[in-house]
């Protein structure tokens, strides 16, 4: 797998792999729920570039590509808070690529706070321009018309879909997979279930491919559902996952049965707080000082401590959750963590 990576354009953005850390102050606040596992975080929210976060694995081969085919303008779509499009305004803005973003209204929320605030505040600090959509339009049919009226005016412009979930996007976290299996002998732990949370499906579907080209069981990886029903995720997942794995390799299969998604997190919907992911990042911030957002990895954490208080995790096991990044979201959502209906007494 190593070498079919190392062929492959990439953009370095990241400063070198991510650490594993163990939260042994929040196995200490749950107590005999988590009992004699031991839980550990991939802190893939540290990164320098853009505020951190998982889309910048994606961009480096994203962004490899588009310098690789002389493209001069970056084109990507997402939610009006996407994490994506921030990352991809900062790389784009550190290559010299000029970013457009089309952007919809997908959360039904219409205040200033999530309008103006988070990602989208700083989406503009980092030169890109936003084309914001209603939540009934198709962002990427729109980006590519954007793209055809760039073409006409002599441009190379380069399109990628929500979450550069793309097969060349999902490498990033093929090359992620080798990196954590790498770690994981170095730590001398193997962890029983990796968690981390599924809106376009390629972060899950990186890993993987990442974990099948590497001859490890992709059925450790377990993703929660936070933009579409589970089913529709697992299926999007599969797909995804075996477009990957054929940019890899032609010496492993995956199999329906390696993808193992959860929808108990998704509540109203994606971007749609619940009262499980309040918990679970006032839990994260009170007990480790870490952050996580409320669209992605507070509803997936909320899943892993759902998995401690209904037993479902193996005793003495070590449990890998990857947190993805996307802590300026939580701007957009302060309103939400200041209402006293769903305050916290942790």
């Amino acid at each position: 797998m190593l070498g079919s990576l190392k062929e492959r354009a990439r953009v370095p953005l990241l400063e070198a792999a991510t650490p594993i850390q163990r939260i042994d102050r929040f196995e200490r606040a749950l107590g005999s729920v988590v009992g004699d596992r031991r839980i550990y975080v991939k802190r893939d929210d540290l990164a320098l570039l853009g505020g951190g976060g998982n889309k910048l694995r994606k961009l480096e081969f994203l962004l490899g590509d588009a310098l690789a085919l002389g493209c001069d303008t970056f084109i990507t779509t997402g939610g009006l808070q996407s994490n994506h499009a921030r990352l991809s305004a900062a790389a784009s803005a550190k290559v010299g690529l000029a970013c457009e973003l089309f952007l919809a209204r997908v959360v039904d929320r219409d205040d200033e706070e999530y309008r103006r605030n988070g990602n989208v505040l700083l989406d503009e600090l980092f030169g890109g321009t936003i084309h914001e959509l209603p939540g009934d339009a198709d962002p990427l049919a729109a980006a590519h018309r954007r793209a055809d009226e760039l073409k006409q005016q002599g441009k190379r412009p380069y399109v990628v879909g929500m979450g550069g979930s793309s097969p060349i996007g999902c490498l990033g976290y093929a090359a992620a997979a080798e990196e954590l299996l790498q770690q994981e002998g170095e730590l001398g732990e193997t962890f029983a279930q990796i968690i981390v949370p599924n809106g376009s499906s390629g972060t899950h579907a990186g890993l993987i491919a990442g974990f099948a080209a590497g001859g490890s069981d992709p059925r450790r990886l377990r993703s929660f559902a936070v933009l579409a029903d589970a089913e529709k995720a697992r299926r999007d997942t599969l797909g995804l996952a075996q477009d990957t794995l054929r940019l890899l390799t032609r010496g492993a299969s995956i199999e329906p049965v390696d993808v193992v998604v959860a929808g108990d997190q998704l509540g109203g919907g994606y971007g749609v707080p619940t009262d499980a992911m309040l918990e679970a990042v006032r839990l994260l911030a009170r007990s480790e000082g870490l952050l996580l957002d409320p669209v992605y990895s507070g509803k997936a954490f909320a899943g892993l401590v759902a998995m401690l208080r209904a037993e479902t995790l193996p005793a003495g096991s070590a449990v890998l959750f990857v947190m993805t990044g996307g802590v300026p979201g939580l701007h957009a959502y302060r309103s939400v963590f200041e209402d006293p209906a769903r305050s916290s007494t942790l």
